[in-house]
């Protein structure tokens, strides 16, 4: 088998009925995830995955969970069929799926995390009201300093939060600082500047004064180091143990996602295919728009992890894996 990526989404990849088709087809996703996920969390999360509307599931503390929990599910269909990563990485909340692949945190314990992660950040945009925004088209450069301007024009707080691909950054901050940046990427010449519909102001300055609570439900949790390379967003490099990985958690809520520079560091590994384990296609054109020789399968269904595995030539391994033991959204978030 050859060399392969596994990439984790965030929030935003969510949609009606995601997982469904999976549990379809593999029926003991339901007793191995699904069902003890609801008794963890102590509501039917399964049933909003696969009936619920997409206004169900907006609110943030109950899309990370969602997407999380998918993406385990993909996770284990994938290494049920002998495909596994060779290194892995997750856009923001996807980061604790990537840990999850890599033995560093059980899944049920990164459930509770999330969990939590998701309420907090809920607690701060009701607090103080925030907004994100994605800006298509300038440089990398030209935002980071609109977002500056801004800063000092105003006093208010806006900052580059996901770094998604070359064209593509995502702003987030106080919700007027957020419009004012719209406005000025506007008139320097973006393509399009897109309001997001989402639960809280993530990956900003905003959300260090979650810091500290986070922290202690992160240090109730065993983390173990990885089986194989994990690389987290705030800092684009591998995750060298379990206590790496428990403070790079705490600075992600906060601080930027880099996933660009994430994707270059698997381009020079020498990793040319990539898998997108979770909801969604978001990752993949992230990945043709950066590294555009590269392969990349989005694998959050049943109908396209089949074509994965037509692709691999995988067939199904004899001995069943547990994860953790040991229209389509262009725009990622987030949170």
């Amino acid at each position: 088998m050859q060399q392969i990526a596994f990439l984790f989404p965030g929030q935003g990849s969510q949609r009606p009925g995601m997982g469904r088709d999976l549990v379809e087809r593999h029926p003991e996703l339901v007793d191995r995830y699904y069902r003890p996920a609801d008794e963890i969390l102590g509501f039917e999360l399964s049933r909003i995955c696969w009936e619920g509307t997409a206004e169900d599931l907006v609110p943030t503390e109950i899309t990370q969970p969602a997407v999380f929990l998918t993406s385990i599910a993909v996770l284990d269909v994938l290494r049920g069929h002998g495909i596994t990563p060779s290194i892995a990485a997750g856009h923001s909340l996807g980061e604790y799926a990537a840990l999850v692949s890599a033995g560093v945190l059980d899944w049920r314990d990164a459930l509770r995390l999330v969990r939590r992660r998701g309420e907090l950040m809920a607690g701060v945009n009701a607090r103080t009201p925030g907004a994100m925004a994605a800006v298509i088209g300038p440089a990398t450069s030209v935002v980071e300093e609109l977002c500056a301007e801004v800063r000092a024009e105003s006093g208010g707080i806006v900052e580059v939060a996901n770094y998604n691909d070359p064209r593509q950054h995502v702003v987030s901050g106080e919700a007027d600082a957020v419009r004012a940046l719209s406005r000025a990427a506007k008139a320097a010449g973006a393509e399009r500047v897109v309001a997001l519909n989402v639960g809280a102001p993530f990956h900003c300055s905003l959300m260090a004064a979650l810091e500290d609570e986070f922290t202690a439900e992160l240090d109730r949790v065993e983390f173990r180091d990885p089986l194989f390379p994990v690389l987290a967003n705030v800092t684009a490099t591998r995750v060298t143990d379990g206590a790496e990985a428990r403070h790079m958690l705490r600075r992600q809520l906060a601080g930027a996602v880099r996933w660009t520079d994430t994707l270059k560091v698997i381009d020079e590994r020498k990793v040319g295919t990539f898998v997108e384990a979770g909801p969604g296609r978001t990752l993949s054109g992230f990945v043709r728009n950066t590294l555009p020789e590269s392969e990349c399968h989005p694998a959050g269904e049943a109908r396209r992890i089949d074509r994965l595995l037509k692709a691999f030539d995988a067939v199904p391994v004899t001995v069943p894996v547990t994860a953790g033991a040991g229209a389509d959204a262009r725009v990622a978030v987030h949170g």
